[in-house]
């Protein structure tokens, strides 16, 4: 895969690339994997001394995939695809990667996608993951540049992810709210997370968009990205998601998964110079509780 750039300063070509998000790794990879660098169509090396306005060009060797990642064949919800970058609707139940406990994941899915549509790199780079029994948006990587400069936006939050989830408290639920607490591993358990003093800085913000008695639905703002971040949130303050048993939700409104969906997704695509946003309808299982309610 090749990438041109011009250069604007009178510097090393690892300085001027670096400036791109081309990491030492990725130089590493071009050295002795296949790839190359040019300037002005000739072939250099990476401590060349550019001149402003030479043109830089990098060529990125296919990226195999891991052979440990089995290939499984799925229909996938495609939302958005360019040469870079992979939306998809994640369905609840299906899990981001493989682990003991899972192992037909949405990752098996898009390496097999990769291969089927002929696509030169095989490797699955997920840049925003969800977990088993939320639904909606994931955003994925089509390659280790592309990913390498998402990071870069995930580091400054600049990744808008929005969400909606039915939530159930016996109190009052504000029409809207910030919810910052830190959040830390729950002492007794692997998998559970609680808020606590010295935990990392968790940031949710939310609003009511409507109420069906004390069943509320929320559209949710995640200005932080920690694990089971909205679950934890809502349900300290006394309003866990529905289905949500690992942290008190109710089993009893229709609904047997977390009531949890990535309903937006927005990013700046740095190849293209476009901000990419797409949206996810509300879940039929959503959808039911709803109706149930209103009625």
């Amino acid at each position: 895969m090749r990438f041109e750039f011009i250069a604007d300063e009178h510097v090393k070509v690892k300085t001027f690339l670096k400036k791109h998000d081309v990491s030492k790794g990725l130089l590493a990879k071009i050295k002795f994997r296949g790839g190359g660098i040019l300037v002005n169509d000739e072939p250099q090396n990476a401590i060349y001394l550019l001149d402003i306005g030479d043109k830089v060009t990098i060529d990125i060797p296919k990226e195999e995939g891991f052979e440990s990642l089995e290939a499984i064949s799925k229909k996938l919800e495609v939302v958005f695809e360019d040469d870079h970058f992979l939306i998809l609707d994640k369905p609840a139940g299906v899990a981001s990667i493989p682990s003991v406990n899972h192992s037909n994941t949405m990752a098996n899915y898009v390496k097999a996608y990769y291969i089927d549509s002929g696509y030169e790199n095989h490797q699955v780079h997920i840049v925003t993951r969800l977990d088993k029994d939320t639904s909606g948006l994931m955003l994925f990587a089509k390659h280790g540049y592309a990913h390498a400069r998402l990071d870069k936006q995930l580091q400054k939050r600049a990744i808008e992810k929005r969400y909606l989830a039915l939530v159930k408290g016996d109190g009052l639920l504000e029409k809207e709210g910030e919810i910052i607490l830190p959040i830390a591993r729950d002492e007794d358990s692997i998998i559970t997370r609680r808020v606590a003093k010295g935990g990392k800085y968790a940031h949710t913000s939310y609003k009511v968009i409507e109420q069906f008695g004390n069943i509320y639905l929320v559209d949710i703002h995640l200005h932080t990205g920690r694990t089971h971040q909205i679950r934890v949130h809502f349900s300290h303050i006394g309003f866990p998601l529905l289905g949500d048993d690992l942290y008190g939700g109710s089993l009893t409104e229709g609904i047997s998964r977390q009531a949890l969906h990535c309903h937006t997704l927005k990013f700046y695509n740095p190849f293209s110079g476009e901000e990419i946003g797409r949206a996810s309808p509300l879940p039929t299982d959503f959808e039911h509780v709803i109706q149930t309610f209103k009625n």
